[in-house]
């Protein structure tokens, strides 16, 4: 039969550990025991450790992380740009479409000299369908950023079929025209159903190069005020 072999106990002598740590006052640390020798260069490693950390590994760390968020930041902005570049043909195609259709509109805008033949377009839309133009008074010109616009107050009186083409021929006309404030009433003491119409027709022209540059001048004035409060 085999022989049993005895059990071994392994028990920590605390007394010898403790013992390690007595009279340490007053000794240099070089002539301490191995355990306490030992616990004081692990103490001493992580201070260093900790105030290497904190004076100049945390900055390195800050650093690289901002390098990997410009780093995520610099591959979406090359995606977008490749998507552009890929589609870059297209746009060129939609940006020319829209310097046409920008420019048909701007042929629906007179200019600052030839707003009277528009003025008198508008005139004789009301005296060519019968229709009695009474009042025409333009008002002042309105600048805005990009066009003026020109209020016009008219008064036309004829029956309920002459204001009618009166209103079409203006919305036909080869500028731009609208009516706002539309008010239209019998007219007073007649039997024969005449009918007045008054209204804002409002026409509208491209800004000039000298009114263009006004402008900007004015907005860079604003923006430097605001600059400066």
């Amino acid at each position: 039969m085999a022989k049993k072999l005895p059990s071994l106990s392994l028990k920590l002598d605390t007394s010898a550990i403790a013992g390690q740590f007595r009279n340490l006052r007053g000794r240099h640390a070089g002539l301490w025991p191995p355990l306490p020798r030992g616990l004081l260069m692990l103490a001493l490693f992580a201070s260093i450790v900790a105030a290497g950390y904190a004076l100049y590994w945390r900055g390195l760390f800050e650093e690289l992380e901002a390098g990997r968020q410009q780093e995520e930041q610099l591959k979406v902005q090359y995606a977008d740009k490749l998507k552009q570049a890929v589609n870059l043909p297209v746009l060129r195609k939609q940006k020319e479409q829209v310097n046409q259709y920008v420019s048909l509109l701007e042929k629906q805008l007179p200019s600052k000299a030839e707003m009277d033949a528009l003025l008198s377009d508008i005139n004789q839309a009301g005296v060519g369908r019968g229709a009695q133009l009474v009042l025409f008074k333009p008002g002042e010109t309105v600048v805005k950023e990009y066009y003026a616009e020109l209020p016009i107050s008219v008064r036309v009186v004829g029956n309920y079929h002459d204001l009618g083409a009166f209103a079409s021929d203006l919305a036909n006309l080869p500028r731009i025209v609208t009516l706002h404030n539309v008010q239209i009433v019998q007219q007073e003491r007649d039997r024969n159903g005449l009918l007045v119409m008054e209204a804002t027709a409002k026409t509208f022209r491209y800004l000039d190069p000298e009114e263009i540059a006004q402008q900007r001048a004015a907005a860079a004035k604003k923006k430097a005020a605001e600059v400066k409060k």
